[in-house]
């Protein structure tokens, strides 16, 4: 699996993909508790704690998300992966002990800071190809506040999360910051012929 590490998150709710059951808001609930959960442990440096009994099916499906950790609004940690490679509720374990420990922007959470920390789980949609033929046809393409989005370049990849569209509504100013995320100069996406992937959310927190 690959972990990204993803943009800041606002507090929008973007729509499920077309292809996805909403979940219930008892598996909501249980995927939050399960990334408390770890988190805390990670944190603490304890063992992951066992499995809950009553994880429903659905929940051991295949599945792909990110967790975001934020103290009073601000990001303390955000990472995921794009593609599903594991059960979702391992999935949203794995990645919130990472967004605790391993996003390489923040110093690692403290035990002392977990009472403050904020979980919101996004659960994504599989990326598609966005087909398009000229940097004016992807502005025209691109839905905001609706679409994650992908840039590939090679071997280079980033993302940014639907959510991202609350802090760079414009769709170029927002391509910009995500080639410059990809480790590319902004404007790249006008320059080359890149690939684009598009995904949809679910999303909730505590």
């Amino acid at each position: 699996m690959r972990s990204e590490v993803e943009g800041s998150p606002s507090d929008s709710r973007g729509p499920a993909g077309p292809a996805v059951h909403l979940l219930t808001q008892d598996e909501k609930t249980l995927l939050l508790r399960a990334a408390r959960a770890a988190m805390e442990s990670g944190v603490r440096r304890e063992p992951l704690p066992p499995m809950e009994a009553d994880v429903p099916d659905r929940l051991r499906e295949l599945g792909a998300s990110f967790v975001t950790l934020t103290v009073s609004g601000g990001l303390r940690g955000c990472i995921g992966a794009l593609e599903p490679r594991k059960p979702l509720i391992d999935d949203v374990r794995a990645h919130a002990v990472a967004a605790a420990l391993e996003d390489y922007r923040f110093p690692p959470v403290t035990p002392d800071e977990l009472h403050r920390i904020h979980i919101e789980i996004s659960r994504l949609t599989i990326p598609r190809p966005l087909d398009y033929s000229t940097p004016e046809d992807l502005l025209q393409k691109l839905r905001p506040h609706v679409d994650g989005v992908v840039l590939r370049d090679g071997i280079r990849r980033a993302t940014f999360l639907p959510q991202v569209w609350e802090k760079i509504s414009d769709p170029a100013a927002f391509l910009d910051n995500l080639c410059y995320k990809m480790g590319a100069p902004p404007g790249t996406w006008r320059r080359l012929n890149l690939e684009v992937l598009v995904y949809e959310v679910e999303e909730f927190s505590e």
